[in-house]
Order: C-alpha cells, then sequence, then structure tokens
C-alpha cells in the first residue's frame, strides 16, 4: 500500500534510477518524515493533469495544488505568450507548498513534436519527415528540450512513434518518421534520447499505433482494421524499442483497433493490460489521447470515460478542453473510488508510478 508518497520517494532515492546514455537526475525532494496516508482526493488528483484557459491558471487550480489534489498541468497554444511569461507561470505553480509527500514537481506537459505541431515557439522547425538520420533525431531532440526548459516545461507529448501508411492522416500533417518501422524506431528513439539529455521526459504516442488512420481522432472516429499480426510486426516496432530504451511514458490511441477489441484503445484492457503491459512489458505511465474529441464522445459522459479509461489501465486520463473538463474527470474518479468501482490498491499502484516519475522531473 502507499502508505505515504514519503516512502515513495525515501525508495526512489535509494534506487536513483537513471535515464540511459543522460546525465545524472537531480534526486527528488527530501522525505517527509510523517507516514501518513493519501486520501483518496490526493490519490485520484494523482492521475489528473489539468488544462486551462487563457494566460492565467485558474485560482480553483492553485487551490487543488495546494492540497496535493492535481499531478500537473498541460500547456497549449492558447496558454503561451512568450516563453518568458509562460516560465513565470509555471515557477509560480511549482513553488505552491503542498502537503508533505507531494512536494516533487508537479508535471508540466505540452506537445512539441515538430514543425506543424509545436506549442511554444522554437524547434523542432522541421518536419519529422524531414529528420534523416539519428544524429538529427537526437540534435532535435536536444533543441526541443532547450525551448522546454526555458519555459519550465518538463514532459514533452513526443516523440510521435506511428508508422506511416500513404494516404494517412499523419503523413499528410507531416507528423511520421516515414513507413518503415526500423526507421522510425531508430529516429523516435533517438529523438528521445535527446530530450532526455536536456531533462525533458518523452512520451511515445499513439499506440498501437495510429499511422494507418485516413483521419485525425481529434476531428472524427477513427477505425484501424490491421490485423494483429500486422500491428504487432510494423506498428508496435518503434514502440517496443522505446520501451528497450525505459521511455518514460506511452500515450494510447482513441482509435478502435478490431484485432483486439472494439472499444478504442484507451479505453481497453485488453490493449493497455495485455498488449502493453503484459506482452511487451512496459512499466512507466500510461496516459490517454484526448478524451474530449470526436473520436470517444459516444462513450458517456466527461466523469464516465474518465473512470472507463482507469479502469481498463490508462494512469493519466487526458481531457483538455478546458480546467472544468478536468476537474468532471476528477470528480467522477471520486466517485468511482467512493462506490467500490475502482480499488484502493489500484489507485495506490497508479500514484506510485506518477509519483515516481515526477521524482525525476526538474523544476
Amino acid at each position: 500500500m502507499v502508505a505515504a508518497i514519503a516512502a515513495v520517494l525515501s525508495v526512489l532515492a535509494s534506487q536513483s534510477p537513471e535515464l540511459r546514455a543522460t546525465p545524472p537526475v537531480p534526486p527528488p525532494p527530501p522525505p517527509a518524515t510523517t507516514r501518513t496516508a493519501l486520501t483518496l482526493r490526493q490519490l485520484v488528483g494523482q492521475r489528473v493533469v489539468f488544462a486551462y484557459d487563457g494566460r492565467r491558471p485558474p485560482a480553483a487550480l492553485r487551490r487543488r495544488i495546494r492540497r496535493g489534489e492535481a499531478a500537473g498541468v498541460i500547456v497549449f497554444s492558447r496558454n503561451v505568450r512568450s516563453a518568458a511569461a509562460l516560465r513565470a507561470t509555471v515557477r509560480s505553480l511549482q513553488a505552491i507548498e503542498r502537503p508533505q509527500g507531494l512536494r516533487a514537481p508537479l508535471i508540466v506537459m505540452t506537445d512539441q513534436e515538430s514543425g506543424p505541431v509545436r506549442r511554444i515557439a522554437g524547434p523542432p522547425a522541421s518536419t519529422r519527415a524531414q529528420t534523416r538520420s539519428a544524429a538529427a533525431a537526437r540534435a532535435d531532440g536536444r533543441a526541443t528540450a532547450r525551448t522546454l526548459r526555458r519555459a519550465r516545461v518538463n514532459m514533452d507529448l513526443a516523440p510521435v512513434a506511428d508508422v506511416g501508411r500513404p494516404g494517412a492522416a499523419l503523413v499528410r500533417e507531416r507528423r511520421t518518421h516515414g513507413s518503415s518501422p526500423r526507421r522510425v524506431a531508430r529516429l523516435v528513439r533517438a529523438f528521445a534520447s535527446g530530450l532526455r539529455e536536456g531533462r525533458v521526459l518523452a512520451t511515445a504516442k499513439h499506440f498501437p499505433g495510429l499511422g494507418a488512420s485516413r483521419v485525425n481522432t481529434d476531428a472524427a472516429p477513427a477505425r484501424i482494421g490491421l490485423s494483429l499480426g500486422a500491428l504487432r510486426s510494423v506498428d508496435e516496432v518503434p514502440f517496443a524499442s522505446l520501451i528497450a530504451a525505459d521511455v518514460d511514458a506511452i500515450m494510447l490511441a482513441t482509435a478502435v483497433y478490431p484485432a483486439l477489441d472494439s472499444r478504442p484503445a484507451a479505453l481497453s484492457r485488453r490493449w493497455i493490460q495485455r498488449e502493453l503491459r503484459e506482452r511487451l512489458r512496459f512499466g512507466g505511465v500510461t496516459i490517454s489521447d484526448d478524451l474530449q474529441t470526436p473520436a470517444v464522445r459516444s462513450f458517456g459522459s466527461i466523469r464516465q470515460r474518465a473512470v472507463r479509461a482507469a479502469r481498463a489501465g490508462i494512469d493519466v486520463p487526458l481531457f483538455v478542453g478546458s480546467y472544468r473538463a478536468g476537474a468532471r474527470a476528477a470528480e467522477g474518479l471520486l466517485a468511482a473510488a467512493r462506490d467500490g468501482r475502482m480499488s484502493r490498491a489500484g489507485l495506490e499502484d497508479t500514484a506510485l508510478r506518477v509519483v515516481r516519475l515526477r521524482a525525476r522531473l526538474k523544476r
């Protein structure tokens, strides 16, 4: 059980997990001396990364952080006037006094993929399709990390590890590294390594692979009718490579892959637990793609979608439309914890994974 996050941090300090081929990560904050169990609200809060509108985080979000009921924030272009202004905002959030055992840095994540998908002005300006070598991809990762660190962003929702197919939406959007699984694996692994060298955590997306979808799941539901054999031998190859390199997090797609389940991957226990956790042996943090998009709107209210994702095995279900959407997701998770649909043991397991990740972050 998670008797206290303090105990987790103490274990972390003794194990000193390090990222491969990167400078040592600064130690986590000193462990708390108390061993008070986390409240249900705090356990639920470790599953929620909040979005917000405008340039100033709402007072309600600051209060959640103060109570230890938020894992972090996700920022978009709508939140960024300049890197310096965002840096000041993030610094103020990180400085909020939090309960003992929950004082590890907040996750501050964004999508900084490549040319067409960047939330903060700066690298990588080249598209994924223009990256020709692992050395160039690694340099892109380092440059991206510098851009993000200037704004105090500590986690990138990248690299895009999808293997592109002719006519696919991600190919049209110039977001893939190509159609060869080995090439994609080599380049995304190098990009993730560059991020880590710059003290920014990486997130591989969109498992099990969105490179065959002709529509963007932000715009419409998607069904990818590839066989399980094709998905495993092609689309999952870059993810397996990144898992072998200890990637920090993996984002699950909201497309449907009927080879294994009729539900979207981000709501599917078969894809998350059986395929990603058990078959590929991923032990890091699982994140959903946005659960407010048309791809998943038919799967219930925000509260219901949050619970379905969590019960399927998503550690951090993302709702990026507004702060209120994240608050509704948290309400749904709390209600499910109280009525027994989600066990305390499961909440504690997730809290351990998320706090381990937070302990590796640089403020």
